[in-house]
């Protein structure tokens, strides 16, 4: 029995130009600013405290929270984890108030990505107020990085209760609640946030979105496209320190009554496994897929 997530939380990021990555957050991604001091700035883009954190700093990391549903739950976690060998730390008065919760433990997975399990995040009496007009409906989640993908999935569904919606190649797509994926797990040399995705009310968001970044001369990584695995239309693009983000809608449930007979999918490693329309990512974790794929086309036919 793994570790009972409510939901992804927030995702931190460390950033070489606080004042650059908050004015990207705002001017182009449509977050609204929450909060800042001399080395964090607080972003959301729901009605959430807050989903997105610029520390500043690169070599201040990635960390991916994940929110439990009780102190209780949270301490079930750290004895389970400890159990299995993993590697648990309480979190500190400061590192608690930092991150807005209650409580707080951190571990790694066989990676070396920073996972935060938090109990009682702050909550906002306010709603969400964009900067911009982006569409933006809630943060959604994260690509992670993986140097064993096998190692990794097996870590993320037995101890963290994840299951897999599908795969692309040995990229595993895995979901904690009826979305089709919460952690995408893609191939790398290293650790880190390898995307980040935030969900529209509609394809004309995207579309809208596509146009006002081409105009502000923001490198477009992927898209407009539509995955043949949720079946989410998207769009990716670069922002301060080669962070890739998302905009998508239309994301696949898996309801409860799906469960009974969901088998995941195996898609090959090809460029239409990324997207059905025809869209080629500009993005090197799924261009890295995509390679294999053709090295190995030859030896399989």
């Amino acid at each position: 029995m793994g570790a009972d997530l409510h939901d992804i939380s927030y995702v931190r990021i460390g950033v070489s130009d606080l004042d650059e990555s908050v004015e990207f957050a705002t001017r182009i991604l449509g977050l609204e600013l929450v909060d800042r001091d001399a080395t964090c700035a607080y972003l959301r883009g729901d009605n959430r405290d807050h989903n997105l954190v610029y520390t500043k700093g690169v070599n201040s990391g990635h960390v991916l929270g994940f929110e439990v549903k009780s102190m209780e739950a949270l301490e079930t976690a750290a004895v389970m984890f400890e159990q299995a060998g993993v590697t648990v730390r309480h979190g500190t008065s400061e590192e608690r108030e930092q991150r807005r919760v209650g409580g707080l433990i951190t571990i790694q997975d066989p990676t070396g990505n920073n996972i935060d399990l938090v109990a009682r995040p702050a909550a906002s009496g306010r709603r969400y107020f964009p900067t911009r007009d982006a569409g933006i409906t809630d943060f959604s989640h994260v690509g992670l990085r993986t140097s064993d993908p096998r190692q990794d999935e097996a870590f993320y569904t037995r101890l963290m209760s994840a299951k897999v919606s599908d795969w692309i190649g040995d990229a595993a797509l895995l979901r904690i609640d009826e979305v089709h994926h919460k952690i995408a797990l893609f191939p790398s040399t290293y650790a880190g946030v390898q995307h980040i995705n935030f969900q529209t009310e509609s394809h004309d968001d995207i579309m809208r979105s596509w146009y006002f970044l081409r105009d502000n001369n923001v490198r477009i990584a992927f898209g407009p496209g539509r995955h043949p695995t949720s079946g989410a239309r998207f769009l990716y693009f670069y922002g301060p320190d080669g962070m890739v983000y998302e905009y998508s809608t239309g994301v696949r449930l898996i309801t409860a009554e799906d469960e009974k007979t969901y088998v995941p999918r195996q898609f090959p490693k090809a460029k239409a496994s990324f997207c059905s329309w025809g869209s080629v990512p500009d993005i090197s974790e799924f261009s890295a897929v995509v390679k294999a794929g053709e090295k190995a086309a030859p030896h399989a036919a």
